[in-house]
């Protein structure tokens, strides 16, 4: 066993509180993926399992990507920045622009990677608005969720969108040239104060402990298995031709074998090793009996408990059951914990 890192840690309890109470900020820069072209709707309506040509100017989709096995290889948001272009918002561009070259075929589109021309900066939390209304030249209060929109900053352009990675109902995402993030930083240290709004520092915070707490994944719990078993289905769009359709298809028709769900425990000092640690993960065994495999380790700050993800083999073991990682006893729950 360990002392736990996350439980006793005053920042990381302070940062991560203060998001789901008044609102916290955070440079938080994912890659992205311009596409554009007369064929980029094809393109991306061929490679992800979303609808992405009835997305309007503005609004974003989130979505994935799978291989011809109908396993994911990425989970995306993909916005429509006008007619026949795109950005596409990842972790894994490097890994991205090959697989479109790959599968373009014939088709009139180009994509590059735009990471370089923009700084993100997260705003999450209750009273996110608040200080985005102080923050921007223009309010954001009609903002519509997963839209992005033109904005400024004491008229230097920016891009603002409603979102993020913190499960709160409130939040935003502004995208600023990086001659000129400076900027953000500034005003946002002399707004947050106003609302006890906290600057967040910490990775694990920004990446694990506010994302777990609302069901949100990272690739560590997605990549090879399927839309399916992780219960990201409900956006498939099954009228279309997609990579991997046939596949999927076939585990639709016979059912999952596996599903993601979360787990908690009631013991303070843990030593549960999850995929985002490198390997396979703990087992997770009922009787002695291995039935799946521990994605992710991470603590709830508003439940104050260890939680985590666990891909479970769906014929052995159910939500309510107690079962056993590396000794330790833990139940089965819904994988959003609150």
């Amino acid at each position: 066993m360990y002392k736990n890192v996350y439980k006793n840690d005053a920042m990381k309890r302070e940062e991560h509180m203060a998001v789901r109470n008044t609102a916290g900020w955070y440079l938080w820069t994912h890659e992205l993926v311009e596409v554009e072209g007369p064929d980029a709707t094809s393109l991306l309506e061929y490679l992800f399992t979303g609808s992405i040509g009835n997305l309007a100017p503005s609004r974003a989709r989130y979505t994935t990507m799978l291989n011809e096995n109908g396993q994911i290889i990425d989970d995306v948001v993909i916005w429509c920045m006008g007619e026949n272009k795109y950005w596409v918002s990842t972790l894994y561009a490097k890994r991205m622009i090959p697989w479109f070259a790959e599968h373009k075929g014939e088709r009139e589109v180009e994509f590059k990677n735009i990471t370089k021309q923009w700084d993100m900066y997260a705003v999450q939390g209750p009273k996110s608005k608040d200080i985005l209304n102080e923050l921007l030249d223009t309010p954001v209060d009609d903002q519509k969720f997963f839209q992005i929109l033109d904005n400024a900053i004491g008229g230097v352009p920016v891009k603002v969108n409603r979102g993020g990675f913190t499960g709160e109902k409130w939040g935003y995402e502004v995208y600023i040239a990086p001659e000129n993030t400076k900027l953000v930083v500034e005003k946002l240290r002399q707004i947050a104060p106003k609302y006890d709004a906290k600057q967040v520092t910490d990775i694990q915070v920004m990446v694990w402990t506010l994302p777990v707490e609302k069901g949100f994944c990272t690739m560590c719990d997605l990549h090879w298995y399927n839309p399916l078993e992780v219960g990201l289905d409900r956006g498939i769009k099954w009228d279309k031709e997609f990579l991997g359709k046939e596949a999927l298809l076939k585990v639709k028709e016979e059912g999952p074998k596996r599903t993601l769900l979360g787990w908690t425990t009631e013991e303070e000092d843990i030593n549960i090793h999850g995929k985002h640690l490198g390997g396979p993960g703990c087992v997770v065994e009922l009787n002695g009996e291995e039935v799946g495999r521990v994605t992710k380790t991470t603590y709830s700050y508003v439940l104050d408990k260890n939680v985590g993800y666990a891909i479970v083999d769906n014929s052995k073991v159910k939500v309510g059951d107690k079962v056993i990682m590396h000794g330790h006893e833990c139940i089965l729950c819904d994988k959003i914990f609150f």
